[in-house]
């Protein structure tokens, strides 16, 4: 059986395949503006730990924590990560100031694998193997995505064994599935979409947007 099939026909593959087939009239265009945030409600805990756990960045003690849902396929998401995350990283998560934690939300069957790539990486190359996927989002984010992908995962020393495991490994699938799920039943409804202290803020933002947020939390 080939990757992409097992990606459509595997066990979970049916039904991320519906979900994603709606996910753009679920969730709406990415490109909505930002918000005003709203407080989050409801049982679900927007800080519980996913089975694949978090992957963050910054100390765990900062008194600012954003949560970004994210697309691997969303021209937003990239354009926020070449744009204005290099700043936030600099200014605020290297300083202390935020705890920076990344989400999969993917709205397609390519950004599933994508998604599973860079959680394939481990801890160590997680964050790299995402900017190096938005960076190059136009190269693989196309009809074949394999050789694409498989190009990266062999930059990041990964094999071609390892590689094909990676993307049918079912304990991987299902933490990014659920990683979708939880997106909804907390009010995601674009990509990207940014939980800072708790509130909802959809919509990519330049860093100039972003300190408007973050810098009253800083001293309060």
């Amino acid at each position: 059986m080939t990757t992409r099939r097992y990606l459509i026909a595997g066990a979970g593959g049916v039904v991320l395949l519906g979900a994603g087939a709606a996910a753009w009239k679920f969730f709406g265009s990415p490109d909505s503006k930002p918000s005003e945030g709203i407080s989050l409600g409801g049982a679900v805990d927007l800080m519980t730990p996913g089975p694949l756990g978090e992957q963050s960045l910054g100390r765990d003690d900062a008194p600012v924590t954003i949560v970004e849902y994210a697309s691997m396929t969303c021209p937003h998401c990239a354009n926020f990560h070449k744009t204005t995350y290099p700043a936030l990283k600099k200014q605020y998560i290297d300083t202390g100031k935020v705890r920076f934690i990344f989400r999969e939300l993917p709205l397609d069957q390519i950004a599933l694998l994508a998604s599973m790539l860079a959680r394939c990486g481990g801890k160590d190359k997680f964050f790299s193997l995402v900017e190096v996927l938005f960076q190059q989002q136009d190269k693989w984010a196309v009809q074949d995505p394999l050789p694409p992908l498989l190009a990266i995962a062999k930059q990041a020393g990964f094999s071609e064994d390892s590689f094909n495991v990676c993307v049918k490994d079912q304990k991987v699938y299902d933490g990014v599935v659920w990683s979708y799920e939880r997106a909804g039943k907390l009010g995601v409804k674009s990509t990207p979409s940014f939980f800072i202290n708790g509130k909802l803020h959809a919509g990519g933002m330049s860093i100039e947007d972003m300190a408007k947020m973050i810098d009253p939390l800083l001293k309060s």
